[in-house]
């Protein structure tokens, strides 16, 4: 009687890890989720659009920005001189249109009068035009003076964090290096890369449940786009753009990785995200 309990208790076991390894089998196979999920977020990149000093310097390193809130000025005194002489510039190319215009039009009583060839009225006409063309560049080009003046001072392209800042008071900054980054608060979302295997069983308002690695609270969301592209590492192109494939591949085939977007739902108030954070991601099936 011993020996066949414990023969019944054995066959018991073995079944019951059958069924446990084919249900994990079955679950890390066939089921929409992966422990590659990272964290990401909007990330703006301010540089300057003038060259010049930093003058003044109003934010530090993970503070927090309201748009429109002045960050950091250039000096402004090259660029206030720069449109001094272009509005200089832009009065007298209106004083030379002005008198090319007042001599044309007397020229035109002339041509009535034929006290004046019909060549001269034309080079006046001309000489007109020319100045007005002059006065209109003079204002493109006064207009330009001013928005350089208006970029000496820098501003938030958005509400975020300041990170990255490699910017003191006294630096000199070049047109279009950046100098700082923005993380774009309200903007993190999380970035899963499922196997393809698992692609068919991902739909886009598909509900999602998210564990960081920094704690095991979970947090929820939906599927907001599926990665319809990624690189083929087996071609490249030459310099006739023609594709130079490989002639020897990896005997194993293994599952490519597919990003799926997905948007948080609204967080806890004590929820503190970082892009590039690690997350695994469950998708509901349906």
């Amino acid at each position: 009687m011993a020996n066949y309990l414990r023969i019944l208790v054995t066959v018991f076991i073995v079944v019951a890890a059958v069924f446990a390894g084919r249900w994990v089998w079955n679950d890390y196979m066939h089921s929409p989720w992966t422990r590659d999920g990272r964290v990401r977020a909007d990330i703006i990149t301010v540089a300057p659009d003038v060259s010049g000093w930093v003058t003044n310097l109003n934010i530090g390193n993970d503070q927090l920005v309201e748009e429109g809130e002045l960050l950091f000025s250039v000096d402004s005194k090259r660029y206030q001189a720069a449109l001094n002489q272009s509005k200089a510039n832009t009065e007298n190319a209106l004083y030379s249109w002005q008198l090319a215009k007042h001599k044309y039009e007397r020229r035109v009583e002339l041509r009535h009068q034929k006290a004046i060839s019909a060549e001269d009225l034309e080079s006046a006409r001309i000489s007109t035009a020319i100045a007005k063309a002059n006065y209109d560049l003079a204002q493109a080009q006064q207009a330009t003076a001013q928005l350089n003046l208006d970029r000496t001072q820098v501003y938030a392209p958005a509400t975020g964090h300041i990170i990255n800042l490699n910017l003191r008071q006294g630096n000199y900054v070049g047109q279009g290096v950046s100098v700082l980054a923005i993380v774009r608060s309200n903007s993190f979302y999380v970035t899963g890369y499922f196997e393809e295997t698992k692609i068919p069983l991902i739909h886009l308002n598909q509900k999602a449940k998210m564990i960081l690695l920094s704690g095991d609270k979970p947090l929820t969301g939906r599927v907001v786009s599926v990665g319809k592209a990624i690189a083929n590492t087996n071609t490249q192109s030459n310099g006739q753009l023609l594709p130079q494939i490989q002639q020897s591949f990896n005997w194993v085939r293994l599952s490519q990785r597919i990003p799926v977007d997905i948007k948080f739902d609204p967080l806890p108030g004590d929820t503190q995200l970082s892009a590039g954070m690690t997350a695994t991601v469950h998708l509901t099936k349906q």
